[in-house]
């Protein structure tokens, strides 16, 4: 029985390992210049985002606004800066932070703003859905990204792109309720499966 539960462990470490890393795939170019390099720089794109049902972002955030407003004055306008300011407070900070804790033991270090760096990963969220939670019903969060390898000094030449398809929130037992904090989980997987990603095909 024990070496029957043992194996049952093992099939399941065996699956979520898989599951993880085929978040990220190479969707064309080479990623192994990574190799060797001690600091590549991070940079942040939203510019051709789509979100739920929306082809653009501005039109998401413009009826947010509008919608928001018309029931708590000046509600709208607040959720309008979160929206954007969650980026930095919250979404870049964890993708950093779970991309390093994979790849820090191979000596690599990856940071926004780091434009001494060689190489720099421009990280294109190209979807949003931000889902929903109202207690009777809920739905998780996902983005897709696209990430670009590129020299930070000559960055309209892409040597490589990483696609992550569906990059999910976690339930967080069902208390989920703000909308950053889904999106936040969405990020923190995303840089674990992209640190899974460098680790098994750019650094072992």
């Amino acid at each position: 029985m024990k070496k029957i539960n043992s194996l049952l462990l093992m099939g399941i470490f065996m699956i979520s390992a898989i599951a993880v890393s085929a978040q990220a795939k190479l969707k064309s170019g080479e990623a192994s210049v990574l190799k060797g390099q001690t600091i590549v720089n991070l940079q942040f794109d939203y510019a051709k985002m789509s979100v739920g049902k929306y082809s653009n972002e501005q039109d998401y955030v413009t009826n947010g606004i509008a919608d928001r407003n018309k029931k708590k004055t000046g509600s709208g306008d607040e959720w309008g800066k979160q929206w954007v300011g969650d980026r930095q407070d919250k979404f870049q900070p964890m993708f950093e932070k779970n991309l390093n804790e994979r790849t820090g033991q191979f000596g690599i270090t990856f940071k926004e703003g780091a434009r001494d760096a060689k190489y720099t990963l421009i990280c294109r969220t190209t979807f949003t859905e931000p889902g929903f939670n109202i207690g009777i019903t809920r739905q998780r969060a996902w983005i897709r990204m696209e990430i670009d390898l590129v020299e930070t000094a000559n960055p309209g030449t892409i040597l490589a792109t990483i696609e992550m398809k569906k990059e999910e929130s976690l339930s967080m037992a069902g208390y989920d309720f703000d909308t950053g904090s889904r999106i936040q989980s969405c990020y923190d997987r995303a840089g674990e499966h992209l640190g899974v990603f460098f680790i098994k095909n750019v650094l072992k």
